[in-house]
Order: structure tokens, then C-alpha cells, then sequence
């Protein structure tokens, strides 16, 4: 049975975020992992020119896509899910925990549409569950901390680790967001690097730490102990829960964090039309004292 999977990345520069389509040579089955869909905050106009590189690149390759998976919903940019779920038959995954992510932002934007169970996905993954890519197997790993359901994909001797970890040089992922829990990220960041040490990493963003000129988003297991700015090897849990929490204290929201977490709870889909037959993203507003 073939281990390696045939990995292509895109990269997304307005959201620094880095998709991939994942195949088992073999085969020909794939993957899409964490998709973009093009959207204009200023405008509200959003767009499939992202999610149709990737399609191109399936058609070249004689893919049939037969996954769309999701590390987690995201804050920072509008999942392309359903457009390729759309043009491919493909069902859309992400992990189990996301009903407690609808359950937290449910009342935040009076989402009545929302399940609370996750059942806008077509499968929601538990811990440890395995599942074939073609002839590749795919282990799921629950990784909680950035968010509660949080999960990273074990391809072979790939893993796709989401908003756990970054480039060795610009660190790890916040975790101030509701339900996020730096604790339970460092712990999910040592199960990750408990992986074996040639074991290929593989992120969701780059944000091109100072000093490098080019964005990099593959890595090593090895390099990542040796190097990560956070969670290199010799730094405890409580020393980084202090960092992580201290550092969170001091960023800005995501500018994309309302809009995508409407639309990315409900797997990638917008909110319901009104009445009159527009659909709208809500900006809870509070007013100081």
C-alpha cells in the first residue's frame, strides 16, 4: 500500500492562507484541505477564482475529488467548501467538536438557521478515526487549543496541522479565541511532535517571520523541536501558556473574523436570505459605556 500522497499547495497572499490538494498517486482519489473562497470585506462581492486553481489543477491531473477537509472553522478567511462540493460531488468533514464552536457563536449572531449539531457537514470526525484516500489511509488527530475542534490530518508520513503550529520561525497559533485554550494547544502541539522526526508538516498560514523574504509553509517534526520560536525543545507548559496568553493580550482581532465565522460554522455557507431574497453577514455591535 503506497504511503507518500501527492501534495500540491496554493497559497492565498490576501489571507496568507495555504490550501493543498492531496492524492494518492495510485489512484487518483483526492482531498482538498481547507479552501479559500475569494471575498472583498469593502465590497461584500466574493469570488471562486481560488477554488477554481484548484479544480484546474484536479482536472490536469486526472483527480476525482472525493474529500473536502476542514482543520477547523477558521477566523480568517471564507471557506470555499461548497463551491467545490458543488462542482465535484465531494463531501465536506471537519471535526466533531464543531458543534461546540456553533453552540459558542450561535447567540452571538442570532443564528437560529444553525444546527448546534453539526449537521450542516456531511461527517464529523472523531479523534483517532481513520478513513482511505484511494489506497492512502487518513488518520484524523483532535488538536483543540487554537479552537475546540481543532483537528489535523495524517496522510502517510504528511500531516496537515491547521492552526496548531507555523513556520519554526514565526511560532504558534493564538489561542484567545472562545473556547480557545492555551494549555490544551501546547498539549496538542507535543502530540504532534511526538510524531517521528522526518514526519512532513504541513500549515495553514505563513506569514513570513522577520528576516525571510519568501512565505514557507512545509517543515519537519525534527525541525520544529529544534526550532520553533514557542514550543522548541526545553520550553514547559506553563512558561508557553504565559508567552501564548501574554502575546494574545496584545493582537487585533482577524479583519475577516466576523464574516468567516458566520459563514465557516455553517460549513462554508452563507447565512439565509431575508425576506427580501438578500442574504447578510451580522456585526454584533457594542456600545461603550
Amino acid at each position: 500500500m503506497p504511503t507518500t500522497p501527492t501534495i500540491q499547495a496554493f497559497f492565498d497572499e490576501p489571507t496568507n492562507t495555504v490550501s493543498y490538494l492531496v492524492s494518492d498517486p495510485q489512484t487518483k482519489r483526492a482531498a482538498v484541505v481547507d479552501p479559500v473562497l475569494d471575498y472583498d470585506h469593502a465590497s461584500g462581492k466574493a469570488a471562486t477564482r481560488s477554488a477554481d486553481v484548484i479544480l484546474e489543477a484536479a482536472e490536469k491531473n486526472g483527480l476525482t475529488v472525493d474529500w473536502v477537509l476542514e482543520t477547523h472553522a477558521h477566523a480568517d478567511h471564507l471557506s470555499g467548501a461548497p463551491y467545490i462540493k458543488l462542482k465535484t460531488g465531494a463531501k465536506v468533514g471537519i471535526g466533531e467538536y464543531i458543534r461546540d464552536v456553533q453552540k459558542i457563536f450561535r447567540p452571538v449572531f442570532n443564528a437560529t438557521d444553525l444546527s448546534g449539531d453539526g449537521s450542516e457537514f456531511d461527517h464529523l470526525f472523531a479523534d483517532g478515526e481513520r478513513f482511505p484516500l484511494g489506497a492512502l489511509e487518513v488518520e484524523v488527530m483532535h488538536v483543540p487549543g487554537h479552537t475546540p475542534a481543532d483537528i489535523a490530518y495524517r496522510i502517510g508520513g504528511a500531516v496537515f496541522v491547521g492552526d496548531t503550529l507555523f513556520m519554526p520561525d514565526f511560532g504558534t497559533a493564538r489561542a484567545d479565541f472562545p473556547g480557545g485554550d492555551a494549555h490544551k494547544l501546547y498539549r496538542s502541539i507535543q502530540r504532534l511532535l511526538s510524531l517521528p522526526p522526518d514526519t512532513r508538516l504541513f500549515m495553514c498560514h505563513d506569514y513570513k517571520a522577520p528576516g525571510r523574504e519568501q512565505y514557507a509553509w512545509e517543515t519537519t517534526v525534527a525541525e520544529q523541536r529544534a526550532h520553533n520560536a514557542h514550543v522548541k525543545e526545553g520550553v514547559c507548559e506553563d512558561d508557553f501558556v504565559a508567552m501564548r496568553e501574554a502575546r494574545d493580550a496584545t493582537l487585533a482581532a482577524p479583519e475577516l473574523l466576523m464574516p468567516s465565522i458566520q459563514v465557516n460554522m455553517r460549513a462554508g455557507h452563507l447565512p439565509p436570505p431575508d425576506p427580501n431574497g438578500i442574504q447578510y453577514l451580522k456585526i454584533p455591535v457594542k456600545l461603550s459605556a
